[in-house]
């Protein structure tokens, strides 16, 4: 049997799932391996084209077997899918794998290093405390509003509703209002993580470069600007800033036929969690041009007239999406437009 030129492996928590094929794309080799057993594995075949679905865990065995010499490129499984023949199960998901790795146009997914991780860990660790601390304080207003204690919506007026908490004049009784305390303890715990994690992003962005670039952009700051450089790794993989908000899906969603072209609501692929920080970020920059009118927010008021602000802010989220790529590609700064004086 001759060695595997190309080699589909389906990634799990301990099953793994190789199918190989030879230059001319007969099957050579099937096997399924225990997790303990896939280094020593691929640490005796010969240096081959290995394509591995872009899943948890998909990275840190790209390392491990690109340590090996192997040529590792990881695939969306939304671009698998299709190449699947039969039902789905272990062996048909290494096959269609194997057979998606050889197409001419297909897309990767660039393989990202520890620190890059790393640093999407906190981000995402950080966005899952935010939703904690939000389901919280929620529930808080809740519990209060049955005893007749409300106040305006938002984080900012948390210390009121804890002060009309720990007024004996609003007659709660003693079971609820240890409970009650209990949550707020764990606000304000959550709130700690919180910030602490937010200054170790802000510290990190400081010491990359790219990040320290893409922060000079109007609406983005060191959050957003640390997960853009921590997720696009490689922005030549894109043909330009368009593509790059294409994939963000920041971009019109195409259902065209027969000529006639169709577009609708944004396509919403790609990083969502990118996505929303570009979206929040350009909502405060309408936020600053509607309360400035300054001539560098002329556009952004002008479009304001004519569209609601939420498109506004998905439309300044796009633009940022390409200022970001020619940021990273030129190794500059953003640099604000000239403006013209008015005839």
């Amino acid at each position: 049997m001759s060695n595997p030129a190309v080699i589909g492996l389906d990634i799990a928590k301990n099953v793994f799932q190789v199918h190989g094929a030879d230059i001319d794309g007969r099957c050579v080799l099937r096997r399924r391996l225990r997790r303990s057993e896939v280094f020593m594995f691929f640490a005796r075949l010969p240096k081959a084209l290995i394509g591995i679905e872009a899943c948890p865990g998909g990275h840190h065995w790209a390392r491990e077997l690109r340590s090996l010499g192997h040529d590792v490129r990881l695939i969306p499984p939304q671009y698998v899918r299709p190449f699947v023949k039969t039902n789905k199960n272990d062996a048909a998901d290494a096959e269609a794998i194997c057979e998606a790795v050889t197409r001419p146009n297909m897309r990767f997914v660039p393989v990202k290093t520890v620190e890059q991780q790393g640093v999407l860990v906190l981000h995402r660790a950080r966005e899952l405390l935010v939703r904690q601390r939000t389901m919280l304080v929620n529930g808080l207003r809740a519990h209060m509003a049955e005893f007749g204690i409300v106040v305006p919506q938002g984080i900012q007026r948390l210390p009121e509703l804890v002060a009309l908490l720990e007024d004996e004049k609003t007659g709660i009784p003693q079971i609820a209002h240890e409970v009650l305390a209990a949550m707020v303890v764990q606000i304000n715990n959550l709130t700690t993580s919180i910030r602490q994690m937010e200054k170790r992003i802000v510290a990190w962005c400081r010491t990359n470069a790219a990040a320290r670039r893409l922060s000079t952009i109007p609406g983005v700051g060191p959050i957003t600007a640390s997960a853009l450089a921590a997720t696009i790794t490689d922005p030549t993989l894109f043909r330009s800033g368009r593509h790059l908000a294409a994939w963000l899906g920041l971009v019109p969603r195409q259902h065209s036929t027969g000529g006639k072209a169709k577009l609708g609501r944004i396509t919403k692929m790609g990083d969502q969690y990118l996505r929303k920080l570009l979206i929040v970020g350009m909502t405060a920059v309408i936020r600053s041009a509607r309360r400035t009118k300054a001539p560098a927010f002329a556009w952004v008021n002008a479009l304001l007239e004519r569209r609601p602000a939420r498109l506004v802010s998905v439309a300044l989220a796009n633009k940022a999406a390409r200022i970001a790529w020619a940021i990273l590609i030129r190794g500059e700064t953003y640099r604000a437009p000239a403006i013209t004086a008015a005839a």
